[in-house]
């Protein structure tokens, strides 16, 4: 039986992003990119499997579509 990647190139998430930090964000119901920017870091932070690493995947991944994170209220 062949095993399936861990994840497809048009998942919406960062490519290179973990598994762990990848099924912390599903878990959570982020499946794309954009959906993220409509969060602070802080709301991402506190996910299991997301660190620093992560976050700073996330935030490049953004930068490049011309998005960030929601600034702090």
């Amino acid at each position: 039986m062949k095993s399936q990647p861990a994840k497809s190139e048009n998942d919406g998430l960062p490519n290179g992003l973990s598994a762990p930090a990848r099924r912390a964000l599903v878990q959570a119901g982020f499946t794309h990119l954009e959906q993220l920017a409509g969060h602070s870091e802080d709301e991402i932070k506190p996910l299991h499997g997301i660190g620093a690493v992560a976050l700073d995947q996330i935030r490049r991944a953004l930068a490049e579509k011309g998005l960030s994170f929601m600034d702090k209220e």
